[in-house]
């Protein structure tokens, strides 16, 4: 069976943002760089020598797949880097149901043909449930092996509404559209701005599919949509156009579902023609404080929807152990999936799952087992799923002042 999600989803989760900016179907390519030698690093530091290997039946296999090197890069790495952290914890912690968690993690480059490959080398170690994959196009790939072979998938970031369509699939973010919608009722509830212009990245499906939500809910939050102005991956270094119909609209806010590359060349165009209304992103722009050489000042009082920040009181504990780890603070993709990895505990303790049972088995048991969990995590709160593999939890805002993330 095949879940369809569709507009009464996103209708469903209003409430909820998604939280993979870099999980888009799109080349995060400019976003991947800015952090890329912080990720690299960072890779190195996550290298842990490697325990014996456990025979079949003894320990939980589980696979992870994403980017781990190319251009996506920083995106898979700090989802290894989570995965890795949260299955150290529990097996120090005795495991789950009394047996071990082995983690097996294979480099798909971000590209969908690569990630079906190493959906492969994970079924030939006998894989039994897999995290991933990181970004979309390579999810929708692996998603239509793992339903053929009823083996339980759970995504970190894959925020395409196709990821989740299979039912073995669930996921820690939510499908595109609804963090359009959470934009405009966040906007419009909190009295952000009433002439909103949306500048946006018509080449990629995560940007296209969030603007066309939030255009949709825009008009029931009573937002005036006063420019709508687009750009693809060829023409993101110039947005003169953008910004002087914007400021000729009159706008107030700014909305740019867009990653934080561009989003850092906006800010600083938009500067240099003393242009200031409210400018609002959602996850994708999370990380627009690590960008090479770009002035942070310029980033005050800028707004987002994200589900995790490093400097929230809740996530010490863990930004602390992540440093340690890997020598750089975790992003929400480490986040992300550092919660799939305990939404797999709480499922496999609540299905009396065992490591030697085959992995359909296991998939059927978890299917069930999901709905039924409700888990405190990083990215929310009582986060719950239902049979369509979506999550539910309360959207967070932050703002940037003095150079750091503040939760609204």
């Amino acid at each position: 069976m095949r879940k369809f999600v569709g507009f009464g989803l996103a209708a469903a989760l209003v409430f909820s943002l998604t939280a993979c900016g870099g999980g888009s179907s799109a080349d995060p390519t400019t976003a991947a760089q800015a952090a890329g030698d912080d990720a690299t690093t960072a890779a190195d530091k996550g290298e842990s020598e490697e325990a014996a290997p456990a025979a079949d039946g003894e320990a939980f296999k589980i696979g992870v797949i994403g980017p781990l090197t190319g251009p996506a890069a920083a995106y898979g790495i700090a989802v290894q880097n989570g995965v890795d952290l949260a299955v150290k914890e529990i097996n120090e912690a005795g495991g789950v149901n009394g047996a071990m968690l082995e983690m097996n993690s294979q480099d798909d480059e971000h590209d969908p043909e690569k990630s079906v490959n190493a959906y492969n080398t994970l079924k030939d170690w006998n894989m039994q449930m897999l995290v991933g994959a990181v970004t979309s196009k390579p999810c929708i790939a692996v998603a239509a092996e793992s339903a053929n072979d009823n083996l339980f998938q759970i995504t970190p970031s894959g925020s395409a509404v196709e990821c989740a369509a299979p039912d073995n699939v669930f996921r820690v973010c939510f499908a595109d559209p609804a963090q359009g919608t959470a934009s405009a009722k966040y906007i419009g509830e909190n009295k952000l701005g009433t002439k909103i212009a949306i500048i946006y990245d018509s080449s990629t499906e995560y940007s296209s599919g969030i603007r066309e939500a939030f255009v949709a809910e825009a008009a029931n939050e009573g937002l005036e949509i006063v420019a709508d102005e687009a750009f693809t991956a060829d023409t993101n270094t110039d947005f003169s156009v953008q910004l002087d119909k914007a400021k000729e609209a009159g706008a107030e806010l700014v909305f740019m579902p867009i990653y934080y590359q561009e989003a850092s060349v906006i800010l600083k165009q938009a500067s240099d023609k003393e242009f200031a209304p409210v400018f609002f992103g959602v996850d994708g722009m999370d990380g627009i404080l690590s960008v090479k050489n770009f002035d942070t000042a310029l980033a005050e009082g800028v707004m987002l929807l994200t589900p995790f920040s490093s400097t929230e009181e809740s996530s010490k504990a863990f930004t602390e152990a992540y440093v340690a780890a890997y020598g750089i603070e975790p992003n929400q993709f480490a986040a992300d999936a550092y919660d799939a990895v305990y939404a797999i505990k709480a499922a496999a303790e609540q299905a009396g799952i065992t490591p030697d049972m085959d992995a359909s088995a296991i998939c059927e048991a978890m299917k069930t087992a999901m709905t039924e969990i409700t888990i405190d995590g990083l990215t929310g709160e009582k986060m719950t799923w239902d049979a369509a593999g979506e999550t539910g939890k309360a959207p967070k805002a932050v703002k940037i002042v003095n150079g750091v993330y503040e939760m609204q």
